[in-house]
């Protein structure tokens, strides 16, 4: 089983110890690894990183530049570059067990899955906001099974590529900076016919920046969930007027639960990240802007 492992960076110098804990996986039983960095920024500002790597690495690791500051670009440019018959996706701010990418391959053959998904693990700040901490709002998991519910991430994802029918798709530039490029594309390999499972043990962890532990981000990521939900919607042929009174008669119930739970903070920040979540779909049917996270 010959697997390429991406990972995509942009500024980040997290990125060494992201690679220090893929390498560590070493020459797992029955899989032949390789690594690729793609570099998202204007300059190649982490090829010293890469290069620095590779010199002590025992797997193959390349450093490949894909500017500009679009994550599409960076995935992409590791789609077209990968010599393995599979591709596992990571961020650079993420950090692997010894076990993760053994857990995820066994998951794959023992499953017959084409795509695997593993949780991803918020690692808070001492300093982090309990409510934040409470809610675990930054982690990463997928109830139900991700073949039907349409749930998909790139954040520690592994997927048959190479000969694959869906080795055709690429993650669309037009959401390269707001996100949800990776739901369109998983969701478009499922079109094609994938076979989608989830490994609860191939555990990644990933450190949540102070940056995003605040209820407007949270609020922003939901509201941009809503709108790549409705733009699947749309591809798929819904009627984008009574779409949009739904999503909006949605909203309305889950700001009035919220309300009800104003004793309750968490309860009442769940029920109105909830609410963000249809007010992103109601507005994406109604023609608004993706909001850009990134």
């Amino acid at each position: 089983m010959r697997i390429s492992i991406g990972i995509c960076t942009f500024r980040r110098p997290h990125v060494a110890e992201t690679l220090r804990a893929v390498l560590d996986q070493a020459a797992p039983m029955g899989l032949e690894l390789e690594v690729i960095v793609a570099d998202n920024d204007d300059f190649d500002t982490a090829r010293a990183i890469v290069e620095t790597a590779a010199a002590t690495a025992t797997v193959p690791l390349r450093y490949i530049h894909a500017p500009a500051r679009n994550i599409s670009i960076a995935r992409n440019a590791i789609l077209d570059a990968a010599s393995g018959d599979w591709i596992a996706f990571l961020d650079d701010d993420e950090t692997v067990g010894p076990g993760w990418i053994n857990r995820l391959a066994s998951c794959a053959r023992r499953t017959g899955a084409d795509v695997v998904f593993g949780p991803v693990a918020a690692v808070y700040p001492t300093d982090a906001p309990a409510w934040v901490v409470a809610g675990d709002f930054h982690s990463t998991h997928i109830d139900g099974d991700p073949g039907r519910t349409g749930a998909g991430h790139s954040g520690n994802v592994l997927f048959r590529w190479r000969d694959a029918a869906w080795s055709v798709v690429r993650f669309d530039l037009a959401l390269g900076r707001s996100g949800g490029e990776d739901t369109a594309f998983f969701d478009a390999l499922r079109r094609f016919g994938a076979r989608c499972s989830y490994e609860p043990d191939a555990v990644v962890r990933e450190t949540a920046p102070a940056e995003r532990l605040n209820f407007d981000w949270l609020w922003r990521r939901r509201i941009r969930y809503g709108q790549t939900h409705a733009r699947l919607r749309l591809r798929d042929g819904a009627f984008a007027a009574s779409a949009c009174i739904v999503a909006g008669l949605k909203a309305a119930l889950c700001l009035s639960v919220a309300t009800a739970c104003a004793p309750i903070p968490l309860a009442r920040r769940r029920w109105l990240l909830r609410a963000a979540l249809h007010l992103g779909a109601a507005g994406r049917f109604a023609g608004a802007r993706d909001v850009e996270l990134y």
